[in-house]
């Protein structure tokens, strides 16, 4: 069972840090941390199809057949097969190259557009995992004022989106992203 460990409101949209396992969130769609060729062979986007079915692979194969890779910083939408979920937006989150290759604004447009994303789409809950902080390497205090900053700014523009969560399955994580926001 996930638990809440924290949660603040920021404008209209209430941010939530959860402990528990992303495939078991039961909100309108959940983020993938994905590789540009849509191809989950491992972390959580392995977990995510594992958890949803290989419908999620097909669908992620048949995007990228149709519209090409997809660049950092940006989204693609598949269903969601099995999971408690309607939709899996995926993102490809920067790989860290030590700080000096734009990653805090490449992670932080991978953050921003899924949520615009899931805006567009009318979607008023969305969780997200740890982008960019697992085996891409992002330095994971770092990745969570990125987080933070992306839920400030989308917060004066959301206009569906009312409920964000960050769901880590390490208790240390959560604890991390919550001393960052004040908590």
């Amino acid at each position: 069972m996930n638990k809440v460990l924290f949660e603040k409101k920021i404008n209209n949209i209430v941010l939530k840090i959860i402990i528990g396992d992303l495939t078991k969130e039961k909100v309108d769609a959940i983020v993938n941390a994905a590789n540009s060729y849509l191809s989950h062979g491992g972390g959580v986007a392995a977990a995510i199809v594992k958890a949803g079915g290989y419908q999620i692979q097909k669908e992620s194969d048949e995007y990228i057949k149709n519209n090409g890779i997809i660049k950092t910083g940006e989204v693609a939408v598949t269903k969601a097969g099995s999971l408690p979920v309607k939709y899996v937006i995926h993102t490809v989150g920067p790989v860290w190259h030590g700080g000096n290759d734009n990653e805090e604004k490449l992670l932080y447009n991978s953050v921003f557009n899924s949520f615009k994303k899931a805006d567009e789409m009318k979607i008023s809950s969305i969780s997200l995992p740890a982008i960019s902080s697992g085996i891409f390497g992002y330095p994971f205090e770092k990745a969570c004022k990125t987080y933070l900053k992306a839920v400030n700014d989308f917060s004066k523009i959301s206009l569906y989106l009312k409920e964000i969560r960050f769901c880590f399955l390490e208790k240390n994580r959560a604890f991390t992203f919550m001393k960052v926001i004040g908590g």
